[in-house]
């Protein structure tokens, strides 16, 4: 190995580490001073709304508390904490299950639709204003690459039960 090809390697090699640490500051952005604040608590609840909304892995899976827990990786007493909130503030409902009417499932309220449309909103207004000095094509790519990686995130997550 080359003195060349060692540096190049300990410098892709430092710079791999730092995407951890970077992963950990990220969520910051979402409580920046931008137009449609969004507040601490809503950022919590937009982490449901967002996954009732997401489509399911499979067309027949309907999102119960326990999916929600299993997603967000917290326990259940949680999850159903987050989610009564969601109910509370006019964000869900619950229904009951078209496949198995022993269960509730979760659907999103008109209010709930309503939130996450202002929330992405705020987040691209973030994005914007973080890359703001950024050439276009670079914020491009950024957005085309920080989408790949969320997507086969996605497809290496476990089919919930």
């Amino acid at each position: 190995m080359t003195s060349e090809s060692g540096t190049r390697k300990a410098q892709a090699g430092a710079l791999l580490d730092a995407v951890g640490p970077a992963f950990s500051r990220l969520r910051r952005t979402a409580l920046l001073d931008v137009e449609n604040p969004v507040s601490r608590k809503d950022m919590t609840r937009t982490l449901v709304l967002a996954l009732v909304e997401e489509p399911a892995d499979d067309p027949d899976q309907e999102i119960t508390v326990g999916i929600v827990a299993e997603r967000l990786a917290v326990d259940p007493s949680v999850a159903s904490r987050m989610v009564s909130d969601c109910i509370k503030s006019g964000y869900l409902i619950r229904a009951a299950s078209q496949l198995d009417g022993r269960r509730t499932i979760l659907r999103l309220t008109p209010e709930g639709d309503a939130m996450l449309v202002r929330f992405r909103q705020h987040q691209r207004e973030a994005f914007e204003h973080i890359t703001r000095d950024w050439a276009d094509h670079e914020r491009l790519d950024f957005a085309r690459l920080l989408i790949k990686y969320v997507d086969a995130v996605a497809d290496l997550r476990p089919p919930s039960r």
